[in-house]
């Protein structure tokens, strides 16, 4: 019976366990994203708002994308546990920044997962991962993009309100 399980799978252990670990990371993300959409709202920055919500719902599918295809392999997804999420965040442009920085950390682990994935020569995981390295180039590109209206405006005055309105220009041009 056991050597049917390990039939089971065409995943190895290493690389499920990796899968799961992303599984977190992309939850977390759309967590994290979740909580900066609420206060933008609270903050009256709406387009802000309603773009963290979209990629909290954009993380969530991710998330969704990598846990079907661990099951669809044979292996088994694992739902994560997700805390420590802020809900107070510093300034309008420090959500901007720690959304780059959860972008390129979300870039990095991808990386790390293809690479692990041509090691263990499992092609058919390392293609499966192309869609979302594709992806952070654009994750990244809208957050970079976005906090350049920060240098180019500023925040002062009406500055704040500037941004929020050009927020879904710059996240539309990134399609």
């Amino acid at each position: 019976m056991k050597d049917l399980l390990k039939l089971k799978s065409s995943l190895s252990e290493d690389i499920q366990n990796i899968l799961n670990a992303q599984v977190k990371v992309e939850a977390h993300s759309s967590a994290l994203y979740l909580a900066i959409s609420s206060w933008c709202g609270d903050q009256g920055l709406d387009n802000a708002s309603t773009f963290f919500a979209n990629q909290a719902d954009e993380e969530r599918a991710h998330m969704l994308k990598i846990f079907n295809y661990i099951n669809n392999r044979g292996g088994r997804a694992v739902s994560p546990e997700i805390t420590g999420i802020p809900q107070d965040f510093e300034s309008f442009r420090s959500v901007f920044e720690q959304a780059l920085e959860q972008e390129m950390f979300v870039t990095e682990q991808f990386n790390n997962i293809a690479d692990k994935c041509m090691k263990a020569k499992d092609y058919v995981t390392f293609n499966f991962l192309q869609w979302f390295l594709e992806e952070q180039v654009e994750e990244e590109f809208v957050a970079r993009r976005i906090l350049e209206l920060f240098d180019i405006i500023g925040e002062d005055g009406t500055g704040r309100w500037e941004i929020d309105k050009n927020i879904p220009k710059v996240s539309f041009s990134a399609e």
